[in-house]
């Protein structure tokens, strides 16, 4: 674990592998495999990702289609489009098109956030008529595709999940390399792997998310503020941490407040507006963190709740609990026979209906689900994983009555549940070659498509490690 300073998190290295304990991703469901270890995103070519619509279509990125003009008489209300981005993140490529549009950001709606350094294609919609305004728009590294008039708008969490293709690059050319993926990738195809919330959620380099909305939630406005600018964190740039540096020592400097926001880069937009809002109103740290988006605050509080389940699965392992098979106590989610989302028909292992809930996990009709904990969950539903949620609270000393913050409440965090393992679909190898970026290496393409909600990246530590 890191060495937690009051403003200062030292991580032991900069290897994925240590922040990722911090957010509290520590097993494996493929242990005794050897990694390949290598690299991944060295371009953003290398990782490809294709939003899987509702009904099973898997985007493409150059697929296009003529505009189709709005029709009153198909009661159209929505611009609908393909969004490819290239190196943009999702935030910045919607602020883009509004800025563009000269639209607030909210009459814009998406099925979820796609990575950064990638090249990715989504559908997306506005509110209103922008069929003719999309077609003329140019912006870097954004292109606007299938523009269509629909009477429903993408809404958050509509697709079905998400297609990859993959490049890790810089393997060594070691005896058995072929075999070894392969042995890899058979395995997680059998038997998946744990459906952790990856380090996107928490942030790479700066891995805190979790700690402000939990910081959040517990009204400690101040921390929120210190964590949220403050802290300097060793994964980050020397140059970022020498400004926080500064900034913590200006910052309850009234007279000298100004050169915080001169010194303070404004690429970092969401810590610069705080740092604006609080020389203006000096000492109102609730004020400057809800200067805030919502949208940002809501991502922040369901860190904390990914980094509770995150935790649950990994202690269920250390306390030598299986991951993929069923244990009394374990919560049974059947799953829909369309697209094999989990449904609301749920059963508590250890009773009359124990062997055809085995049967259903083993034909993958069902799964093994844990709590995403909010205002209106029952840990009673859930009798194992509340032994190790209840655990974690105390180790640190987290105070159950967290859970019916008002903020929970305000942004709508009733809770939900999640299954702790994920199986790929059409897991494969598509080739192994040499390297042409780094002499000597080797270099192995690979596609999946995984449901909505589950991170490629955990795939991928299975086969690096």
């Amino acid at each position: 674990m890191p060495e937690l300073k009051k403003n200062f998190v030292v991580f032991e290295s900069d290897d994925e592998k240590v922040i990722e304990e911090f957010v509290g991703i520590e097993i494996y469901s493929t242990p005794d495999i050897k990694g390949i270890n290598g690299d991944y995103k060295t371009n953003y070519i290398d990782f490809i990702v294709k939003e899987i619509t509702n009904d099973g279509k898997i985007l493409e990125i150059k697929e296009d289609s003529p505009p189709i003009p709005f029709s009153r008489d198909t009661n159209d209300k929505y611009t609908t489009f393909n969004l490819v981005k290239i190196e943009k993140d999702t935030f910045e490529a919607i602020n883009q098109l509004c800025s563009t549009l000269h639209i607030p950001s909210h009459f814009i709606t998406y099925s979820g956030l796609k990575d950064k350094h990638a090249v990715t294609v989504q559908k997306v919609s506005i509110r209103g008529n922008f069929v003719e305004k999309l077609q003329e728009i140019e912006i870097d590294n954004l292109y606007i595709r299938s523009i269509n008039p629909t009477r429903k708008p993408v809404r958050l969490g509509s697709n079905r999940g998400n297609h990859f293709i993959i490049t890790i690059r810089n393997i060594e050319d070691v005896p058995n390399l072929e075999n070894t993926l392969q042995k890899s990738i058979d395995t997680l195809k059998k038997k998946g792997f744990p459906n952790y919330f990856g380090l996107q959620r928490f942030g790479k380099y700066r891995p805190n998310s979790h700690l402000v909305g939990k910081l959040i939630l517990k009204k400690e406005y101040e921390q929120t503020f210190n964590e949220f600018i403050l802290r300097k964190y060793s994964s980050e740039s020397p140059r970022l941490q020498q400004i926080r540096d500064k900034v913590r020592h200006l910052i309850y400097d009234e007279q000298n407040f100004s050169e915080v926001l001169n010194i303070f880069p404004k690429s970092l937009s969401y810590e610069w507006d705080m740092l604006d809002y609080f020389n203006q109103h000096p000492m109102d740290f609730k004020g400057a963190v809800f200067q805030l988006p919502k949208k940002l605050i809501t991502l922040l509080i369901n860190a904390f709740q990914s980094y509770l389940f995150n935790r649950m699965i990994s202690l269920r392992v250390s306390e030598n609990y299986p991951l993929a098979k069923p244990v009394k106590g374990d919560n049974i989610c059947i799953l829909d026979d369309l697209n094999g989302q989990p449904t609301n028909v749920n059963y508590i292992y250890g009773s009359l209906y124990d062997e055809y809930l085995e049967e259903a996990l083993e034909m993958g009709r069902a799964a093994i689900v844990a709590p995403i904990v909010g205002y209106d969950t029952d840990l009673n539903n859930y009798p194992l994983m509340q032994k190790f949620f209840t655990q974690i609270l105390e180790e640190e000393s987290i105070d159950p009555s967290i859970f019916q913050s008002e903020w929970l409440k305000e942004f709508e965090f009733k809770g939900s549940f999640r299954p702790i393992v994920i199986r790929p679909v059409g897991l494969d190898m598509l080739e192994l070659e040499d390297d042409e970026v780094n002499q000597g290496k080797k270099k192995v393409k690979i596609e999946f498509s995984l449901l909505k909600g589950s991170y490629a990246t955990m795939l991928l530590r299975e086969i690096m490690k």
